[in-house]
């Protein structure tokens, strides 16, 4: 399989996570196996909870808001990305995350608002770095790790001012990274954690560690440590991408996020074609604050990674 069909199911595999997850949020574990017992049996892509069946929610909206950014300004301009959030956060988009909102509507400056959030609120390590990193991470994977992980950071740092959050941004990148690549994130969890800061690197050897089970989190999964280590769990646990996905959208509680976080994951290493057609199919997603991309279905997907793969040397 080559780097871009393993890109293009980073990129779909994380959308179709999220819109997948979407009508579980917050609900019980095992929601999503109790209605759908068996692969293919219903309407799996059902909508509820205020989403039509198929449609991504704020995880893969501010994806795309990154991903058309990199493309667009040829590369990272992270004042761009930060427009990007406000004007999509002033569209009124279905759903976007309290600490997201309240940093995107501060009158200060890019590089400054959620630093100052962060120190007035102690509390900015939720999830939503996390849940939109896997275009950046296709985008960057080429340059190495160092690159990788430092723009998952540096973006991170737009909205969550917690270095917590930075670097579970950063190893799931470098995760990636590995994956479309063609190798095993698995085994690279441990090079991946010696290059975390040494103040976070405790908690993330925790959640990835071989023996750790979701249910033996401490937080709830929309914090961005157990978040990612529910998605490593789910790409662990199971042998192919959709069973990953059951797994994690079974989990209960902030099911889109850790669907999309697994989605990701799992499609580089699974690939596009390991993505059901009967999941791919309804996916679209509404791009509120957008002026050229009004709704992303599948095809717009496929192209982007094409975009975001432009001019970068893969080894084979």
């Amino acid at each position: 399989m080559d780097h871009s069909a393993r890109a293009a199911g980073a990129v779909v595999g994380s959308a179709v996570g999220d819109a997948l997850g979407a009508p579980f949020e917050f609900g019980p574990a095992g929601a999503f196996s109790a209605r759908f017992p068996k692969p293919g049996a219903g309407e799996e892509m059902c909508g509820g909870g205020g989403w039509e069946p198929g449609e991504g929610t704020d995880d893969t909206q501010m994806a795309l808001h990154v991903a058309y950014s990199l493309v667009e300004r040829g590369g990272l301009d992270l004042p761009d990305i930060y427009k990007r959030f406000k004007r999509w956060a002033k569209a009124d988009p279905k759903d976007i995350g309290l600490q997201t909102l309240s940093v995107l509507s501060s009158f200060r400056s890019w590089d400054k608002a959620a630093a100052h959030h962060f120190k007035t609120s102690l509390r900015a390590a939720g999830n939503g770095s996390l849940m939109r990193a896997t275009p950046s991470a296709v985008h960057f994977a080429a340059q190495g790790r160092a690159a990788t992980m430092n723009a998952a950071r540096r973006i991170a740092a737009l909205t969550h001012g917690d270095p917590a959050a930075w670097e579970g941004t950063a190893i799931f990148q470098e995760l990636v990274r590995v994956a479309l690549d063609g190798g095993d994130p698995l085994a690279a969890i441990p090079d991946a954690l010696d290059a975390v800061d040494p103040g976070q690197r405790d908690r993330y050897v925790t959640v990835l560690a071989e023996d750790w089970h979701p249910s033996q989190a401490t937080e709830f999964n929309g914090a961005v440590w157990p978040c990612l280590g529910s998605a490593v769990w789910a790409l662990r646990t199971t042998s192919d991408y959709e069973e990953a996905l059951r797994a994690a959208i079974d989990l209960g509680g902030d099911t889109d996020t850790v669907a999309a976080v697994t989605g990701g994951l799992a499609g580089a290493v699974y690939g596009l074609a390991a993505i059901p057609e009967r999941w791919t199919a309804p996916l679209y997603v509404p791009l509120p604050g957008s002026r050229d991309h009004e709704v992303v279905r599948l095809d717009d997907l496929i192209d982007l990674t094409r975009r975001l793969l432009s001019g970068q040397t893969w080894n084979q």
